[in-house]
């Protein structure tokens, strides 16, 4: 079953055996004394073999495959406040077979090319523009998808107005659309525009960040052309939200967010909500660090589906939910109370191992199960399956030497009474090993 993985442990080794001479690093570092820290160098790749069985409950069949994922670009800073930028991206996926999805496969195309300008202060006007990976807050709404072989950038503009207390920002986005053997565009179907405003030490040493988000979909005709058919495919929402965090008494920290929607959902009027609550701590025992987190997340779902004019349902909007579900990446922020804790033990230096444990339950229970990805898995429309989605634990370890990083890690899911009711009801197992070079 693990002939593969046997298969790139050669490659782990010999790359390991590279630490002793590092010819990228001497090149960037040769390059960058050069130019006077102007021109830039970014290069990764990564390697990772992962085996996936039960998926989509038993409904799917199982996978183990090879992913590669190369990344490379050069950025400029023409002057103090203005940098060009660009980054091309090549991701494979050997033993998948031919019709691999794009999710895991792209050839050579670009991921990132964008200008910005910068205040030269810390107050002052700033604008970037083009194509770039974005991560706002914790990617819970937009985010980069970084552990997907195939990461998904934006097409956008952004315009800030930074203050010493404050830093506001107008933003226009689309999500770029992997197309396999043609140049990757946006999707001119589906766009965000909006404000997200930081205000890095409102209270206590707490940051707060505001925002108001108006997400427009038609992706039968796009924006510029064509009519969908009575409704059913547009959506036009607005999502309002407030996100802090900071440090609280006794060394813990914590993290709060709330957000509200409502708008058109195809016919339905939407009217949904979100939360999420963390906190963290961090103990030094024997010389050791030791990282303990607990949290709750809850997103709203639709308690009468045969009611077609409301919705109740929270839109994920671009949200990058690896981890914030479990390593498996199972499911969605929608119709979901998830609590997790977590503990993180560094058992040296450059060595951690950590430990996650999950229980998910529906938040309504005649609404559906959600994918990683937003897609409707299972349902119970009557609601008498239930509302126990299942537990999941992951057991996970990373040893980082230099820009080498490497790791390994196993996740099992225990269904609950919703999923032995609604699907095959077979447990996914997750298990991968990876390594990555960064620079």
């Amino acid at each position: 079953m693990y002939r593969q993985a046997l298969a790139i442990i050669p490659l782990l080794i010999s790359s390991a055996a590279a630490q002793s001479w590092d010819p990228g690093s001497w090149i960037v570092n040769k390059v960058n004394q050069t130019t006077d820290e102007k021109l830039k160098f970014t290069f990764e790749t990564r390697l990772r073999y992962e085996s996936r069985t039960g998926n989509a409950f038993g409904k799917d069949v199982d996978v183990e495959t090879g992913l590669e994922r190369t990344c490379f670009g050069l950025s400029y800073n023409v002057t103090s406040w203005f940098k060009v930028s660009a980054t091309a991206q090549d991701s494979h996926a050997p033993w998948y077979g031919a019709n691999a999805p794009n999710s895991v496969r792209d050839e050579l195309d670009l991921n990132e090319a964008y200008v910005g300008l910068f205040p030269s202060s810390k107050a002052g006007f700033g604008l970037r523009a083009g194509r770039m990976q974005l991560n706002y807050g914790d990617g819970r709404l937009i985010g980069k998808p970084n552990w997907s072989n195939v990461s998904r950038p934006y097409d956008h503009t952004a315009v800030q107005w930074r203050t010493k207390a404050a830093q506001f920002e107008l933003l226009f986005l689309s999500p770029v659309k992997v197309r396999v053997g043609e140049f990757n565009r946006p999707v001119l179907g589906d766009r965000m525009w909006g404000t997200y405003d930081v205000f890095p030490n409102l209270f206590h040493k707490s940051l707060a960040e505001a925002y108001f988000l108006r997400r427009d979909q038609n992706r039968q005709g796009g924006f510029t052309g064509g009519t969908a058919s009575a409704g059913t495919d547009k959506q036009d929402t607005n999502t309002v939200g407030i996100r802090s965090t900071g440090p609280l008494a006794l060394n813990w920290n914590y993290t709060v967010e709330g957000i509200l929607q409502n708008g058109k959902v195809g016919p339905a009027n939407l009217n949904a909500g979100a939360w999420y609550s963390q906190l963290n701590r961090r103990w030094k025992i024997a010389g050791k660090l030791l990282d303990v987190s607990a949290e709750y997340k809850y997103a709203s779902g639709t308690d009468n589906p045969s009611d077609t004019a409301h919705s109740g349902t929270f839109d994920q909007l671009y949200a990058s939910n690896h981890n914030n579900f479990g390593k498996q990446d199972l499911f969605s922020w929608r119709n979901l109370r998830t609590v997790r804790g977590l503990i993180s033990y560094g058992l040296t230096k450059n060595l951690s191992v950590t430990v996650a444990y999950f229980d998910f339950w529906l938040a309504s229970a005649r609404d559906g199960l959600y994918s990683f990805s937003g897609k409707q898995v299972a349902r119970s429309v009557d609601g008498s399956a239930g509302t126990h989605v299942g537990r999941e634990a992951d057991l996970f370890g990373t040893y980082k030497y230099g820009h080498f990083s490497f790791g390994a890690g196993y996740g099992h899911f225990f269904t609950g009474q919703f999923v032995d009711k609604t699907t095959p009801g077979v447990g996914p197992a997750y298990m991968y090993i990876f390594h990555t070079y960064t620079l």
